[in-house]
């Protein structure tokens, strides 16, 4: 589903004391967890659909735990245009998480190749790659369950993601061959 004319969308307006910060932190963090794009200072936006919607009861109990309130708001539009600027920034937001998650890839796939460089074929080693890996994967799944527009980049980067699968396949391999030679591999 993209998010077009059909979609509804939300103005989520937190308000939350200055002090202590942790509270306006912790409901700025399950807005940004939830896909959530800034419209304007101290509002948010969100597609009315349940992927979105879900996360709001949370982001309402955070606020009144730190003594504040949360507004949630259907957008009306008075032109087509006006609802554009909402799904344009929150189509911006999701390409900009794609290309962050390709970007740590490439990062995943760069610490693997000078891990065999060097020759390092640790069972450690293997140990804090394989949590990397999952790392990626759950952030994969985050991006995915907010994926309601339909990125060429999502794609790319679930091919990104079984690559570096693979080549991870492959070092946990010859970790395994350096390390219990003569025992059947992959």
């Amino acid at each position: 589903m993209t998010p077009d004319a059909t979609v509804s969308w939300l103005l989520v307006i937190p308000k939350v004391p200055a002090e202590p910060s942790r509270h306006r932190v912790a409901v700025w963090r399950e807005l940004r967890r939830v896909g959530a794009v800034p419209a304007a200072s101290g509002v948010w936006t969100i597609p009315d659909l349940p992927a979105f919607t879900d996360a709001l009861p949370t982001v309402r109990e955070l606020a009144e735990r730190g003594g504040g309130t949360l507004a949630v708001l259907t957008a009306s539009s008075h032109g087509e245009d006006d609802i554009a600027v909402l799904r344009d920034a929150f189509i911006a937001a999701r390409a900009d998480e794609w290309e962050e998650f390709l970007a740590d890839c490439g990062k995943f796939s760069d610490e693997i190749d000078r891990e065999i460089a060097k020759e390092k074929f640790t069972f450690g080693e293997l140990e804090e790659e394989e949590q990397s890996l999952e790392r990626l994967r759950r952030w994969h799944r985050d991006l995915r369950r907010r994926n309601v527009v339909e990125l060429d980049i999502a794609t790319a980067a679930a091919l990104r993601l079984e690559d570096v699968t693979e080549k991870l396949a492959g070092y946990a391999e010859q970790v395994f061959a350096a390390n219990l030679p003569g025992a059947p591999h992959g």
